[in-house]
């Protein structure tokens, strides 16, 4: 059962717009923690995080590093017995902190998200050549794994020009809806 939130200034109310579902949906089962793959890397479980939302403690939500490591494997969401889709609260987590300026510990991990999110937005979905130069460029950790780019060039892990997909305003009205 959804409620709605009289103050939009909530991060539950925030996240509720984003994703079309309340995070009091989730009645801390812990299954999705259970198994989630990279939980060990975690300093907070994914349902710790839905909990500091539902309890109001949206500092402590925002500034956690979970959401920026969550894979987006979508284990945590297949598991959920309520249906409550992690995988999509955590993706509102991570735009809603980037909508208020939140200094991230991860910032190459939130440069590589930002960076892959503008080649979704420019040709509708990933072109990974892209997402690396301009990945790259943000950090300026330019010489990482550099080693890796000719054999995946020669095995065609990588393309040097997009595939643009045709309906591209598709695209526009979803990064319009967050933006």
């Amino acid at each position: 059962m959804s409620h709605t939130h009289s103050e939009v200034n909530t991060l539950s109310a925030k996240v509720e717009k984003l994703t079309s579902q309340t995070p009091q949906e989730c009645y801390q089962c812990g299954k999705c923690s259970a198994g989630c793959p990279i939980r060990n890397y975690m300093e907070d479980s994914p349902n710790q995080i839905v909990r500091y939302v539902q309890l109001g403690f949206d500092e402590k939500a925002l500034h956690s590093k979970t959401p920026w490591l969550c894979a987006g494997c979508l284990t945590c969401s297949t598991r959920c017995p309520q249906n409550f889709d992690l995988a999509k609260f955590m993706d509102a987590m991570r735009q809603i902190a980037i909508n208020e300026k939140i200094k991230i510990p991860e910032s190459d991990t939130v440069e590589f998200h930002k960076a892959f999110l503008n080649q979704i937005k420019k040709h509708g979905k990933a072109f990974e050549f892209g997402l690396v130069r301009e990945y790259k460029l943000r950090t300026m950790n330019l010489m990482q794994d550099v080693d890796v780019a000719p054999e995946m060039f020669i095995k065609g892990k990588i393309a040097l020009m997009p595939h643009e997909v045709k309906d591209k305003k598709s695209i526009k009205v979803i990064f319009d809806k967050i933006d």
